[in-house]
């Protein structure tokens, strides 16, 4: 072989491997970005804007609660829990939000719920499979923010809530039972200033660490509360900033990843998604500029930020509230969407659309999580359509588990 062919002949191998290589990227790219679902109906009536996900009977599969009802996994039949929301408003509903968590540690889940904004936080006491209804305990009277935050402030490993107190006009969270049998929410103070984030109808919350100091903070849309070293500790540093209009769960993340945080937030009743990028200026100052998402349907008012197809970042999970302010809000009329949106990181973060459904839509807060255990998110939401639990689907239909 002369050296010409040699030459030629490396060439040829080096660029089939090239080749090789790039395919196979660009499949393993491909199969990480797909994703497919199967929408159940769990009910067809409106019975709350909140819902949440657990075991409520123990028997190892996971059950869905929305409004005054959990609907029993696999068939989703369904059992009435209490009676506190069995005469909403005229077209609202009296459960707004939905959490789940063992609150008096007795070994089985319990129910938190969120009233319309300013009313009654109250959670409900399992019966463990005893007949009957769920006994209520009020947490906070009269609890604000369309968006709370469900998140471990404390750090012990017990989920609290992030609200505000309308009455008090006190920005709050309110730490989780601590021991066995406990019944007490203990009240720390984030804020005083009665101007800021007290409204019963604030919209906008999140939780996150803003300034990279290892401890996550408490956002609006307006700004942003520095958490102290020991989170008990009132009247928490407020930093203003302009995170947009009334938006709904804020996400702080590091999106651009130029080593700083930035924060994700939406249109809670109007169109647009977006993320601003946070800058930091020469004289010491933060500054914020923001860049649109997507702008493509209205009402966002609750979302999501977890990884859909396993490659190992965060995706945005969002949809329209349908029929928000009952056909009030701009677009309301158009189709109730479920997207995700892959993100992609860099220093122009890239959102790759995907469309989950056209006629569910979410509410006030919904659920991503792994309803029957195949290692696949999948999606609950309830609002004015129902109640849908949407199933990711593996690409091959018979390696998919069924919920049993």
């Amino acid at each position: 072989m002369t050296v010409l062919q040699c030459s030629l002949y490396q060439a040829i191998i080096f660029v089939t491997l090239i080749t090789f290589g790039r395919l196979h990227v660009n499949a393993q790219q491909t199969q990480a970005s797909t994703a497919s679902f199967k929408k159940h109906i769990i009910s067809k009536t409106f019975v709350s804007e909140g819902v949440s996900v657990g075991d409520v009977n123990n028997d190892g599969i996971t059950d869905v609660l929305a409004g005054n009802y959990w609907y029993q996994a696999p068939a989703f039949n369904k059992h009435l829990l209490h009676v506190d929301t069995l005469n909403p408003v005229p077209g609202y509903s009296t459960t707004f939000l939905n959490f789940c968590m063992d609150v008096n540690r007795d070994g089985w889940i319990d129910l938190i719920r969120f009233d319309q904004p300013g009313g009654v936080c109250a959670w409900y006491e399992n019966p463990k499979n005893n007949k009957g209804l769920w006994k209520s305990h009020i947490i906070l009277q009269t609890a604000g923010n369309e968006t709370p935050a469900f998140a471990d402030v404390d750090l012990d490993g017990r989920m609290d809530l992030i609200c505000n107190d309308n009455t008090a006009k006190q920005v709050l969270w309110l730490k989780s039972p601590a021991t066995k049998e406990d019944t007490t929410w203990e009240r720390y103070v984030i804020s005083r200033d009665s101007l800021r984030g007290t409204h019963k109808y604030t919209h906008g919350l999140g939780w996150g660490d803003v300034n990279k100091d290892g401890k996550n903070d408490v956002l609006i849309k307006s700004g942003w509360w520095e958490s102290p070293a020991n989170v008990k500790d009132a009247d928490w540093k407020f930093h203003a900033a302009n995170f947009g209009e009334d938006c709904a769960n804020m996400f702080v993340y590091d999106l651009d990843k130029d080593g700083d945080q930035d924060v994700i937030t939406s249109s809670a009743h109007t169109y647009g998604i977006w993320w601003h990028e946070q800058k930091q200026e020469g004289n010491g100052n933060t500054s914020w500029v923001t860049h649109e998402i997507i702008k493509s349907f209205s009402q966002t008012h609750a979302l999501a930020f977890k990884d859909m197809n396993a490659d190992g970042h965060p995706d945005l999970i969002t949809g329209k509230r349908y029929f928000a302010h009952n056909g009030k809000d701009p677009g309301a009329f158009e189709p109730a969407v479920v997207y995700w949106y892959q993100y992609k990181p860099g220093k122009d973060p890239q959102w790759i659309p995907h469309l989950i459904d056209n006629n569910s839509g979410i509410g006030t807060n919904f659920v991503v999580t792994d309803m029957n255990k195949d290692g696949l998110p999948d999606i609950i939401t309830s609002n004015k359509k129902g109640v849908f639990f949407l199933e990711q689907l593996k690409p091959a239909a018979n390696n998919r588990k069924k919920i049993k």
